[in-house]
């Protein structure tokens, strides 16, 4: 038996890197953790985002969200203090705005090699900490190249369009699902979870999810109140 967990995320997501962080907290006390199979999903949440060089994310999410300066400052400093409680380094000052189409095409080969969940983590690292430019093609070899994809696969995949119908596809999906922010969670394609939620409901829906569909099914009697017999069967030591 396993849980199966369909995650959608975007690369430059702050709440997607926290999420991602709250679910694998919850994971290493969940009993079943080693029973869990994870699949991410692309999810870009801005499309038509370039970076621009002199444009910082602060003057970015200001522009976008008509907030002024010290509104996104004290917004992304919330951020980094709740980022910081897992253990993450969110770097926003040197963060670089740019467009992950890209980045998520490359995530999708690593799906094919096993390795997705090692390129989410260091995509989210390099952005959030490192100020890594994760359009750039030159990183983002880089990148791929420390999670263990080959060169040439690499280089085939940014020399060409391989992947993107695969990245479209889960935006797609999402769409049908309403899925209108990321992170969001499904699990066993039938409950679902948006937001970074707190790890203690991440423990319990995991509990919840995994006793609902995965308990040993009740044994019922059809007979009782009958006057009739127990019903044939055939166990270990032959059949009565």
């Amino acid at each position: 038996m396993s849980l199966n967990i369909d995650i959608w995320s975007d690369v430059v997501c702050p709440f997607c890197y926290i999420g991602k962080r709250h679910l694998e907290l919850a994971l290493q006390e969940f009993e079943h953790a080693d029973d869990v199979r994870i699949t991410w999903h692309s999810f870009e949440l801005d499309p038509d985002t370039k970076a621009k060089p002199g444009v910082d994310l602060i003057e970015l999410i200001a522009a976008k969200y008509g907030a002024s300066r010290e509104q996104a400052e004290a917004q992304h400093q919330q951020m980094a203090a709740q980022a910081a409680a897992v253990g993450l380094d969110f770097n926003w000052r040197d963060a670089v705005p740019g467009n992950t189409f890209d980045a998520h095409r490359l995530i999708q080969l690593a799906a094919t090699q096993d390795v997705a969940d090692a390129a989410e983590e260091r995509f989210k690292k390099a952005y959030f900490s490192e100020g890594v430019n994760v359009e750039d093609h030159t990183e983002l070899r880089r990148l791929a190249f420390e999670v263990g994809l080959d060169a040439a696969d690499v280089d085939r995949v940014l020399g060409s369009d391989e992947f993107a119908d695969a990245v479209r596809a889960d935006e797609a999906q999402a769409a049908q699902l309403g899925v209108r922010g990321v992170p969001f969670f499904v699990l066993d394609s039938k409950y679902g979870i948006s937001g970074a939620q707190p790890v203690e409901a991440f423990s319990q829906v995991l509990n919840q999810v995994w006793e609902k569909e995965h308990a040993a099914p009740e044994l019922v009697d059809p007979l009782a109140g009958s006057t009739a017999g127990a019903a044939p069967s055939c166990g270990v030591n032959g059949c009565d």
